[in-house]
């Protein structure tokens, strides 16, 4: 299926999508969390040629089994990265289920101001009942309110955003004044479960909003630039992505790839002898780089851009970069990020007008 180029992001959470990717990583395990380590492989993504990198979180530890886990926060991982590249955007999961948007909100737009535009933000939900206690909130149970607590806190991290606008800042040294307080707004938002009054502590971001992106089935389209899809195979990914509703959608696939020295089938029985790949509905392939790229090309059309999530990162990464990405890019089958851009146009979003000042203009108008 032929249609517009895709833009491919990448899953580079801990070693790899597998549990028990820190078999096979090219470091030490007590090197898994340094800056070295973290800016190595963002590197590596960015000169490859993604469009965007995202960093998965939760407070509670990765993974089920036994092993070697570790995970600073994706946001703090995400400021540092943002200092240590120039092109790709990078976009860190943070739940809503009991972080305070107004919280997420500041940090979120902190790094946009880092990145100068390059940020964006992976909505998701903590599940597991111990979250709950590790933040000391009340258990919220239940695919239905935990919907409830996503789609509040998106409403409000965004309303936050807007709660500044674009000049509100005015840096007047005649008259000592730093902000047009008649600029900054109340967003007076009351849910089911919290309100909150606003303004923001941080002015509007450089993007004006955030690119968003999250899994439709959890978040209203309406809240989305980029819906992630799911589906075991192309026809119901792509009944999937027809069913978003969403600006944008992106696959979420699996890989895992040959190597020099083994084959992605040998590779994954390795790791599957000290835990399980768990099936999450997923696209998945495991074989050669040729392969992969024939299948991206068949998602042409069907999506506008693919998250590839690789079996263990130092050892898929190298392959894409060297196998996949090049030979989509010569055919123009998939674009590269451009330099100086932010990601909402390496997406083909257009940055949105500021809610609150769009309003005040009718309501000036009628007053003539």
């Amino acid at each position: 299926m032929s249609g517009p180029a895709l833009r491919l992001a990448v899953e580079l959470d801990g070693d790899g999508a597998h549990p028990a990717a820190w078999h096979r990583a090219a470091h030490s395990p007590d090197h898994l969390l340094t800056p070295r380590r973290v800016s190595r492989v963002a590197a590596a993504a960015e000169n490859a040629g993604f469009t965007l990198l995202t960093l998965e979180d939760g407070v509670l530890p990765p993974g089920a089994t036994p092993g070697v886990v570790g995970r600073i926060g994706a946001v703090e991982r995400a400021a540092f990265l943002a200092a240590s590249t120039s092109v790709i955007g990078i976009a860190p999961v943070v739940p809503v289920t009991y972080a305070e948007p107004f919280h997420v909100s500041s940090q979120l737009a902190s790094l946009d101001h880092i990145s100068t535009g390059r940020a964006g933000w992976v909505v998701s939900e903590e599940a597991r009942p111990e979250a709950a206690r590790v933040w000391g909130r009340t258990l919220v149970d239940g695919a239905v309110a935990r919907a409830r607590e996503s789609r509040e806190g998106v409403e409000v991290v965004r309303a936050l955003w807007d709660s500044w606008e674009d000049d509100a800042v005015i840096r007047s040294v005649a008259t000592s004044r730093y902000l047009d307080r008649d600029r900054l707004h109340y967003v007076d938002f009351t849910g089911d479960t919290y309100a909150v009054k606003g303004p923001a502590i941080v002015p509007r971001p450089p993007q004006g909003q955030l690119v968003v992106l999250g899994r439709p089935d959890s978040v209203p389209a309406g809240q989305l630039d980029v819906g992630l899809v799911e589906g075991r195979d192309l026809a119901a990914l792509t009944a999937a992505a027809a069913a978003a509703g969403t600006p944008r959608t992106f696959a979420e696939v699996e890989v895992a790839l040959d190597t020099p020295d083994a084959t992605a089938d040998e590779r994954l029985a390795d790791l599957e002898r000290h835990a399980p790949w768990a099936d999450r509905g997923r696209l998945r392939h495991v074989g050669s780089a040729a392969g992969l790229a024939s299948l991206l090309e068949q998602l042409r059309g069907v999506v506008d851009g693919v998250r590839l999530h690789p079996l263990v990162v130092d050892e898929d990464l190298s392959v894409l970069s060297r196998l996949v990405l090049p030979h989509l890019f010569e055919l123009r089958h998939a674009l590269r990020p451009l330099p100086g851009a932010t990601l909402r146009t390496h997406l083909g979003l257009e940055r949105p007008d500021n809610r609150y000042a769009a309003a005040a203009i009718p309501a000036q108008e009628e007053t003539r």
